[in-house]
């Protein structure tokens, strides 16, 4: 069995001191793909050190809209050379949230609206985060065009919201709260996906699934999702991990066969 965990932070400062420790589990549990998502340019830049040092890992550059009031043109600009570098796959995560409004709600939607541009331009997916913000997630990316290559990630929403968002072309991706035993919308979500735009992740150090709730998240607990994901579609989990595999590819512009990277 072979997974892709399409969303996780491997260059957050939680994993300095095991990073190597935390690899070899992540591929032990046959997690041997992982997309590892920035949130400001730091990080996208660890993000590509990591894809550049190790076989089987990704990047994604981006910046989260908590950071968006501070990004100016320079940051974009900086961005975009990133962008274009061969291991970052995808520009994430960027969008929006109402949550803990970090930064004003304009300035998020001006700061997702430059990043979007910037990945059409390019060519490349988006990784995109939304919180208590679907109203204006759906309206920016519909100002921007209305069709995209990319994904929700860690989507928590209701049916009826993510049909909007596979309309416009997005996948959708479900994490650790899924095997949560107070999940209430996830279950009914998961199985009323289209099957080929259904992708997994960790999100990892955050969401760690059911049994390790409450600590620190890692690609290796990716396991636990796609058991879960097999449950609700009545797949074997084998057949569920193949799908969102070959999922997470074509979302990706990856390969199917990963030939050991």
């Amino acid at each position: 069995m072979r997974l892709f965990d399409t969303h996780c932070h491997l260059n957050d400062e939680t994993y300095q001191a095991d990073l190597a420790a935390v690899l070899a589990r992540a591929r032990a549990a046959g997690v041997v793909r992982m997309l590892v998502v920035g949130y400001d340019l730091p990080s996208s830049r660890r993000a590509l050190a990591l894809a550049e040092a190790e076989n089987g890992v990704y990047a994604a550059v981006g910046i989260h809209p908590h950071d968006a009031a501070g990004v100016t043109a320079a940051d974009l600009e900086c961005l975009a050379e990133l962008l274009a570098r061969p291991q970052a796959v995808a520009l994430g995560e960027i969008g929006l949230d109402y949550h803990y409004e970090n930064s004003p709600r304009r300035r998020q939607q001006e700061v997702f609206r430059a990043q979007l541009a910037l990945a059409r331009k390019a060519g490349k997916p988006v990784v995109i985060h939304g919180r208590e913000a679907h109203a204006d997630l759906v309206a920016t990316l519909k100002a921007e065009g209305g069709s995209f290559q990319g994904v929700m990630h860690c989507y928590s929403g209701s049916k009826e919201a993510a049909r909007e968002y596979l309309e416009m072309g997005l996948y959708i991706s479900v994490a650790g709260p899924v095997t949560f035993k107070n999940a209430r919308k996830l279950p009914e979500v998961v199985p009323a996906l289209p099957v080929d735009r259904l992708l997994i992740e960790t999100d990892a150090p955050y969401l760690s699934p059911h049994p390790w709730r409450g600590r620190r998240n890692e690609p290796a607990y990716l396991v636990a999702v796609a058991e879960r994901v097999a449950e609700l579609l009545k797949l074997p989990v084998e057949a569920a991990a193949d799908l969102t595999w070959n999922n997470g590819a074509a979302c990706f512009g990856l390969a199917a066969e990963d030939n050991g990277a």
